[in-house]
């Protein structure tokens, strides 16, 4: 079963759940992969229809299932992209002075990859990502492209970067979206097709004739990754896109990252930088810890955890505790930000630690197994 196969099944179940909201972008995804102005103009008529008749369930799911099937027709007819390496990162270095060097870092980067970085404020990340897009100059160290740029102009249109705080700009959004649109290739007649596509796809469909005072920062952010989408980059460097959002908004745009980066027939990788870091780790492929310039990958870190690291909010006290999981052999227990860390044995697992919680009548008000998160690495 192809990974298009995959994707279309989910997307029928989402239908059958009747989870419109979701289906509508994976069928707009889905248009997208067809590159063809005929599907685009089918879309989006259904997309019209919409705009008035959102409550008429019945012919709202047969007018979706008519369309579902008909892509599903004309892309299982297209080759699925077989993901590949499109950086490479060798042992980058970047001294600013004495008393901060991002590095050595190593990384590499595949299309369809969703890679997170991660640590406290001032640790690299941004310097990390503006390196990337070859805003940055690195002091040592190679960084690889594994596909074809005619100059450095070709380059940064490729390589997307997306920085926590933008410009201002002038005009609507949407004639701004007609701008970008008209300056990467598209022909005359598919440009609004494709700007409908991707502001709808992205919640932005009733903000189209806002000025950028009128737009929250976190619409400001989907309007500028819907500008960059336009420019049908391989890969999106985006610094704090979750800084500005709610938590609800958090999930719903790591999730639309996760379906953009993983298209069947145009994947893109994404490389995000966040505080936000269980939200991220749900997402991401990869998750890169960056301690003083340092890096930390999660993936090979997690072969050298031999404990049963556990994070948990309680009333209770320090000394109490201690007593508490005496049972457990604790190794240590500290508070942390509020919270507190816990270090057991590696043959302590979760349910040991409830099994402790209920039996000794431990006040708990939330707790996470971090054994395998970035969250360990900011622990002292």
């Amino acid at each position: 079963m192809t990974e298009f196969q995959k994707q279309y099944i989910e997307v029928e179940e989402l239908l059958n759940f009747e989870d419109y909201n979701q289906v509508i972008k994976r069928v707009i995804d889905f248009t997208l992969d067809t590159e063809n102005i005929t599907f685009y103009t089918k879309t989006n008529h259904f997309l019209n229809w919409l705009d008035t008749n959102d409550q008429n369930t019945p012919e709202k799911k047969e007018k979706l299932q008519n369309l579902l099937n008909e892509l599903y027709t004309f892309l299982i007819q297209k080759e699925c992209h077989i993901h590949q390496t499109i950086i490479t990162v060798e042992q980058i270095k970047k001294v600013y002075n004495s008393s901060f060097v991002l590095g050595p870092i190593n990384l590499d980067i595949k299309t369809g990859e969703i890679i997170g970085l991660v640590g406290e404020n001032g640790n690299g990340k941004t310097t990390l990502l503006r390196s990337l897009c070859g805003e940055l100059i690195p002091t040592s160290g190679y960084i690889r492209y594994h596909f074809e740029y005619e100059d450095i102009y070709d380059l940064r249109t490729k390589l997307v970067y997306i920085p926590q705080r933008t410009d201002t700009w002038s005009g609507s959004m949407y004639e701004n979206l007609e701008f970008t649109a008209s300056c990467y290739g598209y022909k005359p007649e598919e440009n609004n097709l494709i700007i409908d596509l991707i502001i709808t796809r992205l919640g932005l469909r009733k903000f189209r004739n806002y000025n950028w005072s009128g737009l929250s920062s976190g619409y400001k952010m989907r309007f500028e990754l819907a500008r960059m989408l336009l420019r049908k980059p391989k890969i999106l460097l985006i610094d704090e896109p979750l800084a500005n959002l709610d938590i609800l908004a958090q999930q719903t745009i790591l999730d639309d990252f996760r379906n953009i980066a993983n298209s069947p027939f145009r994947p893109i990788a994404i490389v995000l930088s966040s505080q936000q870091l269980y939200e991220v780790e749900k997402t991401s492929n990869q998750v890169v810890f960056l301690k003083q310039g340092s890096q930390k990958n999660l993936n090979t870190e997690n072969d050298i955890t031999k404990h049963c690291i556990i994070e948990f909010e309680s009333t209770q006290n320090l000394s109490d505790l201690k007593t508490a999981f005496t049972g457990l052999n604790i190794i240590s227990i500290e508070q942390n930000g509020g919270t507190y860390i816990a270090i057991f044995p590696e043959d302590v697992d979760i349910i040991n630690f409830m099994k402790t919680v209920i039996n000794q009548n431990i006040s708990i008000n939330y707790m996470r197994n971090i054994s395998n998160s970035t969250r360990r690495f900011f622990v002292n």
